[in-house]
Order: C-alpha cells, then structure tokens, then sequence
C-alpha cells in the first residue's frame, strides 16, 4: 500500500485563522457632561434672560405696575432729542480716544520696563498702581485736584502765571478730561500685557538682527511689532469694549456736565432711569449692546484675520 507524498514546495494545508477579539465598547460615563450645567444655568438666568427681557420692554413704556407696548417709539425718541444723540456721539470719540492711547501708550511703557533701565521694579509697580485703585476714588480724587478754582494742578499753574482752564467745566474740556484720567488708570493693564508679549519673542532673533547691523528702530518695526501683534489685538478688543461702556469714572468726575457735553450712552440711561423714563433707558441699554456687538465683531475679525496670516 502506497501513501501519497505531498509534493516539494506544496504549500501547508490552511489552517483556520481564530476571530481577533472585538473591542468592548467603552460605556461613556455622563459624569463630565454635568460640569456643564452650572455654567449653562448662569449664562441663562443672568444673560440671555435679561437680554431678551431688554429687547422687549425697549418696546414698551413700563413702570412697576404697568407695561404698555409701543413699538419702536423708544429709539425713535432716543435718536430725535439732541442730548441723547450728543451722548451717542461721545459715546465712540470717548471710546476710540482712550483705546487709541492706552495702545500706544501702552506699548511704549512696556519697551521701556522690558530694557535695561534703571529702577526697573519700582517703575513698573509704579505704573500698574493705578489699576488697583477704584475707579470711584480716581474719579473724586482728580475732581479735587483738577477743581478751576481750588485744585493743585490750576494752583501750580497760576503760580507760574499759565492758563488755568476749566478741566471739567469747560465744555470743551470736559469729556477729554475724563478719557485723560481714564488713560492714566487704565494703561497699566495695557503695558501689562505687552511686556508680556515682548517677553516671549524668542531672544535669538534680536541677537541675529544685531549681528546683521539692524538699528533700535529697524528691530522695533521689523521683530517687535509684527510679533506682539497678538498683544496688541488684545489691548484694543479690552480698551475699546471698557471704553464703549464706560461710566462709573465720567459720573464720578462731571455726572454728564457740563450739560451733556460729557455724557455717553451709559450716563445717558442711568439719567434716564432716574427720570422714571424706565423704557427709554432699555431701548439705550439694547442701543448700547448693539453699539458693542456692532463694533467689536468686525474689529476682532480684522485683527484675528492679520493675526492668522503671520
């Protein structure tokens, strides 16, 4: 009896292959989703509740006890009545001015805190100071001085025989009185985080500029400045916003006087307010929310869009 012999070079018989184990599903846990809900509850109770609520008594005319709809005759009203109007003016040259300046101002401090100058610490604490003061205290304190009649600073001036002018009772002096001292408080935050900025620009690249002869200037403008851009997007988005809804210092120095010639939107709905005109300071509250939204969308897709194409 003979028995068959495989081939040389046959290829084994196939043996069947035992099924890889299937993964187990991992149950997800629906722990983590609960952190959410805080967050959510807050933003709804003290957010999008109050802004719709805004959008619907702007068109009425409410008190405690009554609410009668009326339209659009609010901001009608808001943008006929000469003093509601100059406040929306003043509105964005107050904004504009004081974020324009803690900008740049800004940005000068911090070139000169991050070198190598003398009694660096102190000047630097010295600048930062005025963000921790008040804005209340600031305001009656520069009140004081800045007094036409009494004040330190028109003292100092008459006694060298220079003009003594009306700091916040000239018309024309009033709302730029105030940006100057919002400037003086608020520029420490703004050389705050561009000496952060310039911190982080990698050392190296200041050393390859100076080997290859740049000057003081050529560095600022062709290193410093492109790469603090994001610093610099970041004073303006916070400058302006603080400054488009500023009113705690402009009420503390002038209430809106003389006149109305230093009101802005925000005193101009607390005035209201106080009037018992309860709808017409909503429609300048929702006026004053799209005021903000209306300017800052655009500015921040500007400055993230350049900040995209470095």
């Amino acid at each position: 009896m003979t028995t068959a012999v495989a081939p040389t070079g046959a290829a084994p018989p196939a043996t069947a292959r035992t099924p890889a184990p299937k993964k187990r599903k991992g149950i997800r846990s629906p722990y983590p989703s609960w952190f959410y809900i805080p967050a959510a509850v807050l933003f709804i109770v003290f957010f999008a509740v109050p802004t719709f609520a805004s959008f619907y008594f702007s068109l009425t005319r409410w008190t405690l006890f009554d609410v009668q709809f009326i339209g659009f005759d609010n901001f009608v009203q808001f943008f006929q009545e000469p003093q509601l109007v100059q406040g929306f003016v003043n509105t964005f040259i107050y904004g504009f001015v004081t974020s324009a300046a803690k900008v740049v101002l800004g940005l000068a401090l911090a070139l000169l805190l991050t070198g190598p100058t003398l009694g660096r610490g102190y000047l630097r604490a010295v600048v930062f100071f005025p963000v921790l003061v008040s804005t209340i205290g600031v305001g009656l304190t520069f009140k004081a001085l800045l007094d036409p009649f009494h004040g330190v600073v028109n003292n100092v001036l008459g006694f060298f025989n220079l003009p003594e002018p009306g700091w916040y009772t000239d018309p024309n002096l009033a709302l730029l009185t105030v940006a100057g001292v919002d400037i003086w408080k608020g520029v420490g935050i703004a050389t705050l985080i561009f000496m952060a900025g310039i911190v982080a620009i990698p050392h190296e690249y200041f050393e390859a500029a100076r080997m290859d002869g740049a000057g003081s200037w050529s560095v600022f403008r062709n290193i410093t400045l492109p790469l603090v851009r994001p610093a610099t997007a970041t004073v303006i988005i916070l400058s302006l916003i603080g400054g488009l809804r500023s009113f705690d210092l402009i009420w503390a120095m002038t209430k809106g006087g003389p006149g109305f010639t230093s009101d802005v939107i925000a005193s101009v709905i607390y005035k209201q307010y106080q009037a018992g005109f309860f709808g017409l300071s909503t429609a300048g509250n929702v006026i004053l929310f799209l005021v903000v939204i209306a300017v800052m969308v655009p500015v921040s897709w500007f400055l993230n869009r350049r900040e995209a194409e470095l």
